[in-house]
């Protein structure tokens, strides 16, 4: 007998969406059924003609603990995924304290999530410089990969790395099987552009003027730089949070010729566009940045073409004094995103407006991401076998963005406002509800830690 049987008209089985009923045993997609034939179960969940998906999985996420918790955590982080339909959260070595360079840190946050989180949680680890020796050790642990900044970070405990580093640290991921994940902005050009921004005297409140010190020509030079490197030593390389799109070109010749290179980008730089973004509303700023609607629309055609191969949050957030609310200052507010549970919504309001259906929505948001995580063999799919993530959802009902109807930790994001399509009913993990929008999360945290296989 089945522990679960979720059952729809429209449930998402192997790229198309068909009658089926979905069979759980502890905890796992035993058997996925002709719609008809859900048995007599101890629960039976019909959605009728709701949408059923796998979960989502979010590769890109700074949950910042331990060590900077006023900014974020791991418990409101997972509940505004679960309360999102996200399952699956990475999250990146950086802006917590200490950071994920080494099996001790990775352990230490392994430990401050424990019972705590409402989904599924995997880490990243990092690369800085003089921590090469420490990769072995991480691999062990369980990270997928390890991401790294050819810029500064933004934080003291997080050192960017040059070419040297990423010449030794290549072929020791490649052999370890581990990704490398690079922030990909070049440090000369930026400096280039800051300097001219500062004697230009531009006013700090316009984005133009921070648009103009993160130019797009940082971002292609370090796609071409880690292109070659990744040709030359048949190394993985991910580049996160694309936001140039003239740099798709080198990433399609990379595709083309069988270089390892992947990318994904952002709901931001899909959803706005620098022209709208109004004087002081530093609740915008992130690096890259957010560019020029052309530019984005070019994103999405690569995202169409697989140049770009997945959609991911790059939730960062951090307190909203840091994003110098009272003086509007994009040079001096703190750079990064909050949109961690809205990553459903907002790709499908975006996705359907532009012709793409539910199925190519979730290749984009589950299966890539759990792919480029080290998860595909359990994560991001509805087959027998993986685990019984799943969510059920409306999408053709309408919310608005308040402050009420979000669970991370501080409610200030771009998407203020906005009116998105698709609603979040239920979200399990692992065959139990880990939020419901009736009844809100589960009061037993049903998420832990997964670890990428050896």
């Amino acid at each position: 007998m089945s522990d679960l049987v979720v059952r729809s008209r429209r449930v998402l089985v192997d790229g198309a969406l068909v009658p089926a009923a979905v069979h759980v045993r502890a905890g796992r997609i035993a058997e996925v059924a002709p719609h008809g034939r859900a048995g007599e179960p101890e629960r039976l969940y019909d959605a009728g003609d709701l949408l059923v998906t796998p979960g989502l999985v979010d590769a890109h996420v700074h949950v910042n603990e331990p060590g900077r918790t006023e900014w974020e955590g791991f418990a409101t982080a997972t509940a505004a995924a679960a309360a999102g339909g996200i399952t699956t959260v990475v999250d990146m070595p950086l802006n917590c304290v200490p950071a994920t360079t080494s099996r001790a840190a990775a352990e230490a946050k392994r430990d401050a999530l424990r019972d705590r989180v409402h989904v599924d949680v995997a880490f990243w680890g990092g690369l800085v410089p003089g921590n090469l020796n420490d990769l072995a050790d991480l691999a062990r642990f369980g990270v997928p990969g390890c991401k790294c900044f050819l810029c500064p970070s933004g934080v003291d405990e997080f050192p960017h790395v040059g070419r040297a580093e990423l010449d030794a640290a290549l072929p020791v991921l490649r052999d370890l099987g581990r990704v490398l994940l690079v922030h990909a902005e070049s440090p000369g050009p930026l400096g280039e552009a800051e300097a001219e921004v500062g004697v230009a005297g531009l006013d700090p409140r316009a984005y133009g003027t921070y648009l103009r010190s993160r130019p797009r020509r940082a971002e292609d030079e370090a796609v071409a730089l880690l292109v070659e490197l990744s040709r030359k030593h048949r190394a993985p390389v991910h580049v996160v949070h694309l936001s140039s799109a003239s740099a798709l070109p080198l990433l399609e010749e990379a595709r083309r010729d069988g270089v390892p290179v992947t990318a994904e980008t952002c709901l931001h730089y899909l959803a706005f566009a620098a022209e709208e973004v109004p004087d002081g509303a530093t609740a915008f700023k992130c690096a890259p940045p957010i560019r020029e609607a052309a530019n984005r629309e070019r994103l999405w055609e690569g995202l169409g073409a697989g140049t770009v191969s997945m959609v991911v949050s790059d939730h960062s957030p951090c307190t909203p004094v840091l994003k110098r609310p009272e003086s509007g200052d994009f040079l001096a507010a703190w750079g990064g995103i909050s949109s961690l549970q809205l990553g459903l919504p907002v790709l499908w309001t975006l996705a359907r407006e532009r012709g793409h259906d539910v199925p190519r929505m979730l290749s984009w948001n589950a299966e890539a991401p759990a792919r480029l995580a080290g998860l595909a063999h359990r994560k991001g799919r509805i087959a027998p076998g993986f685990d019984a993530d799943l969510v059920v959802w409306d999408d053709a009902a309408t919310f608005a963005v308040t402050p009420e109807v979000l669970l991370h930790r501080h409610k200030l994001t771009p998407y203020a406002g906005r009116v998105l399509r698709g609603v979040v009913e239920r979200t399990w993990v692992g065959g139990g509800v880990a939020w419901d929008r009736a009844s809100g999360l589960s009061a037993r945290p049903r998420g832990s830690f997964v670890a990428a296989p050896r």
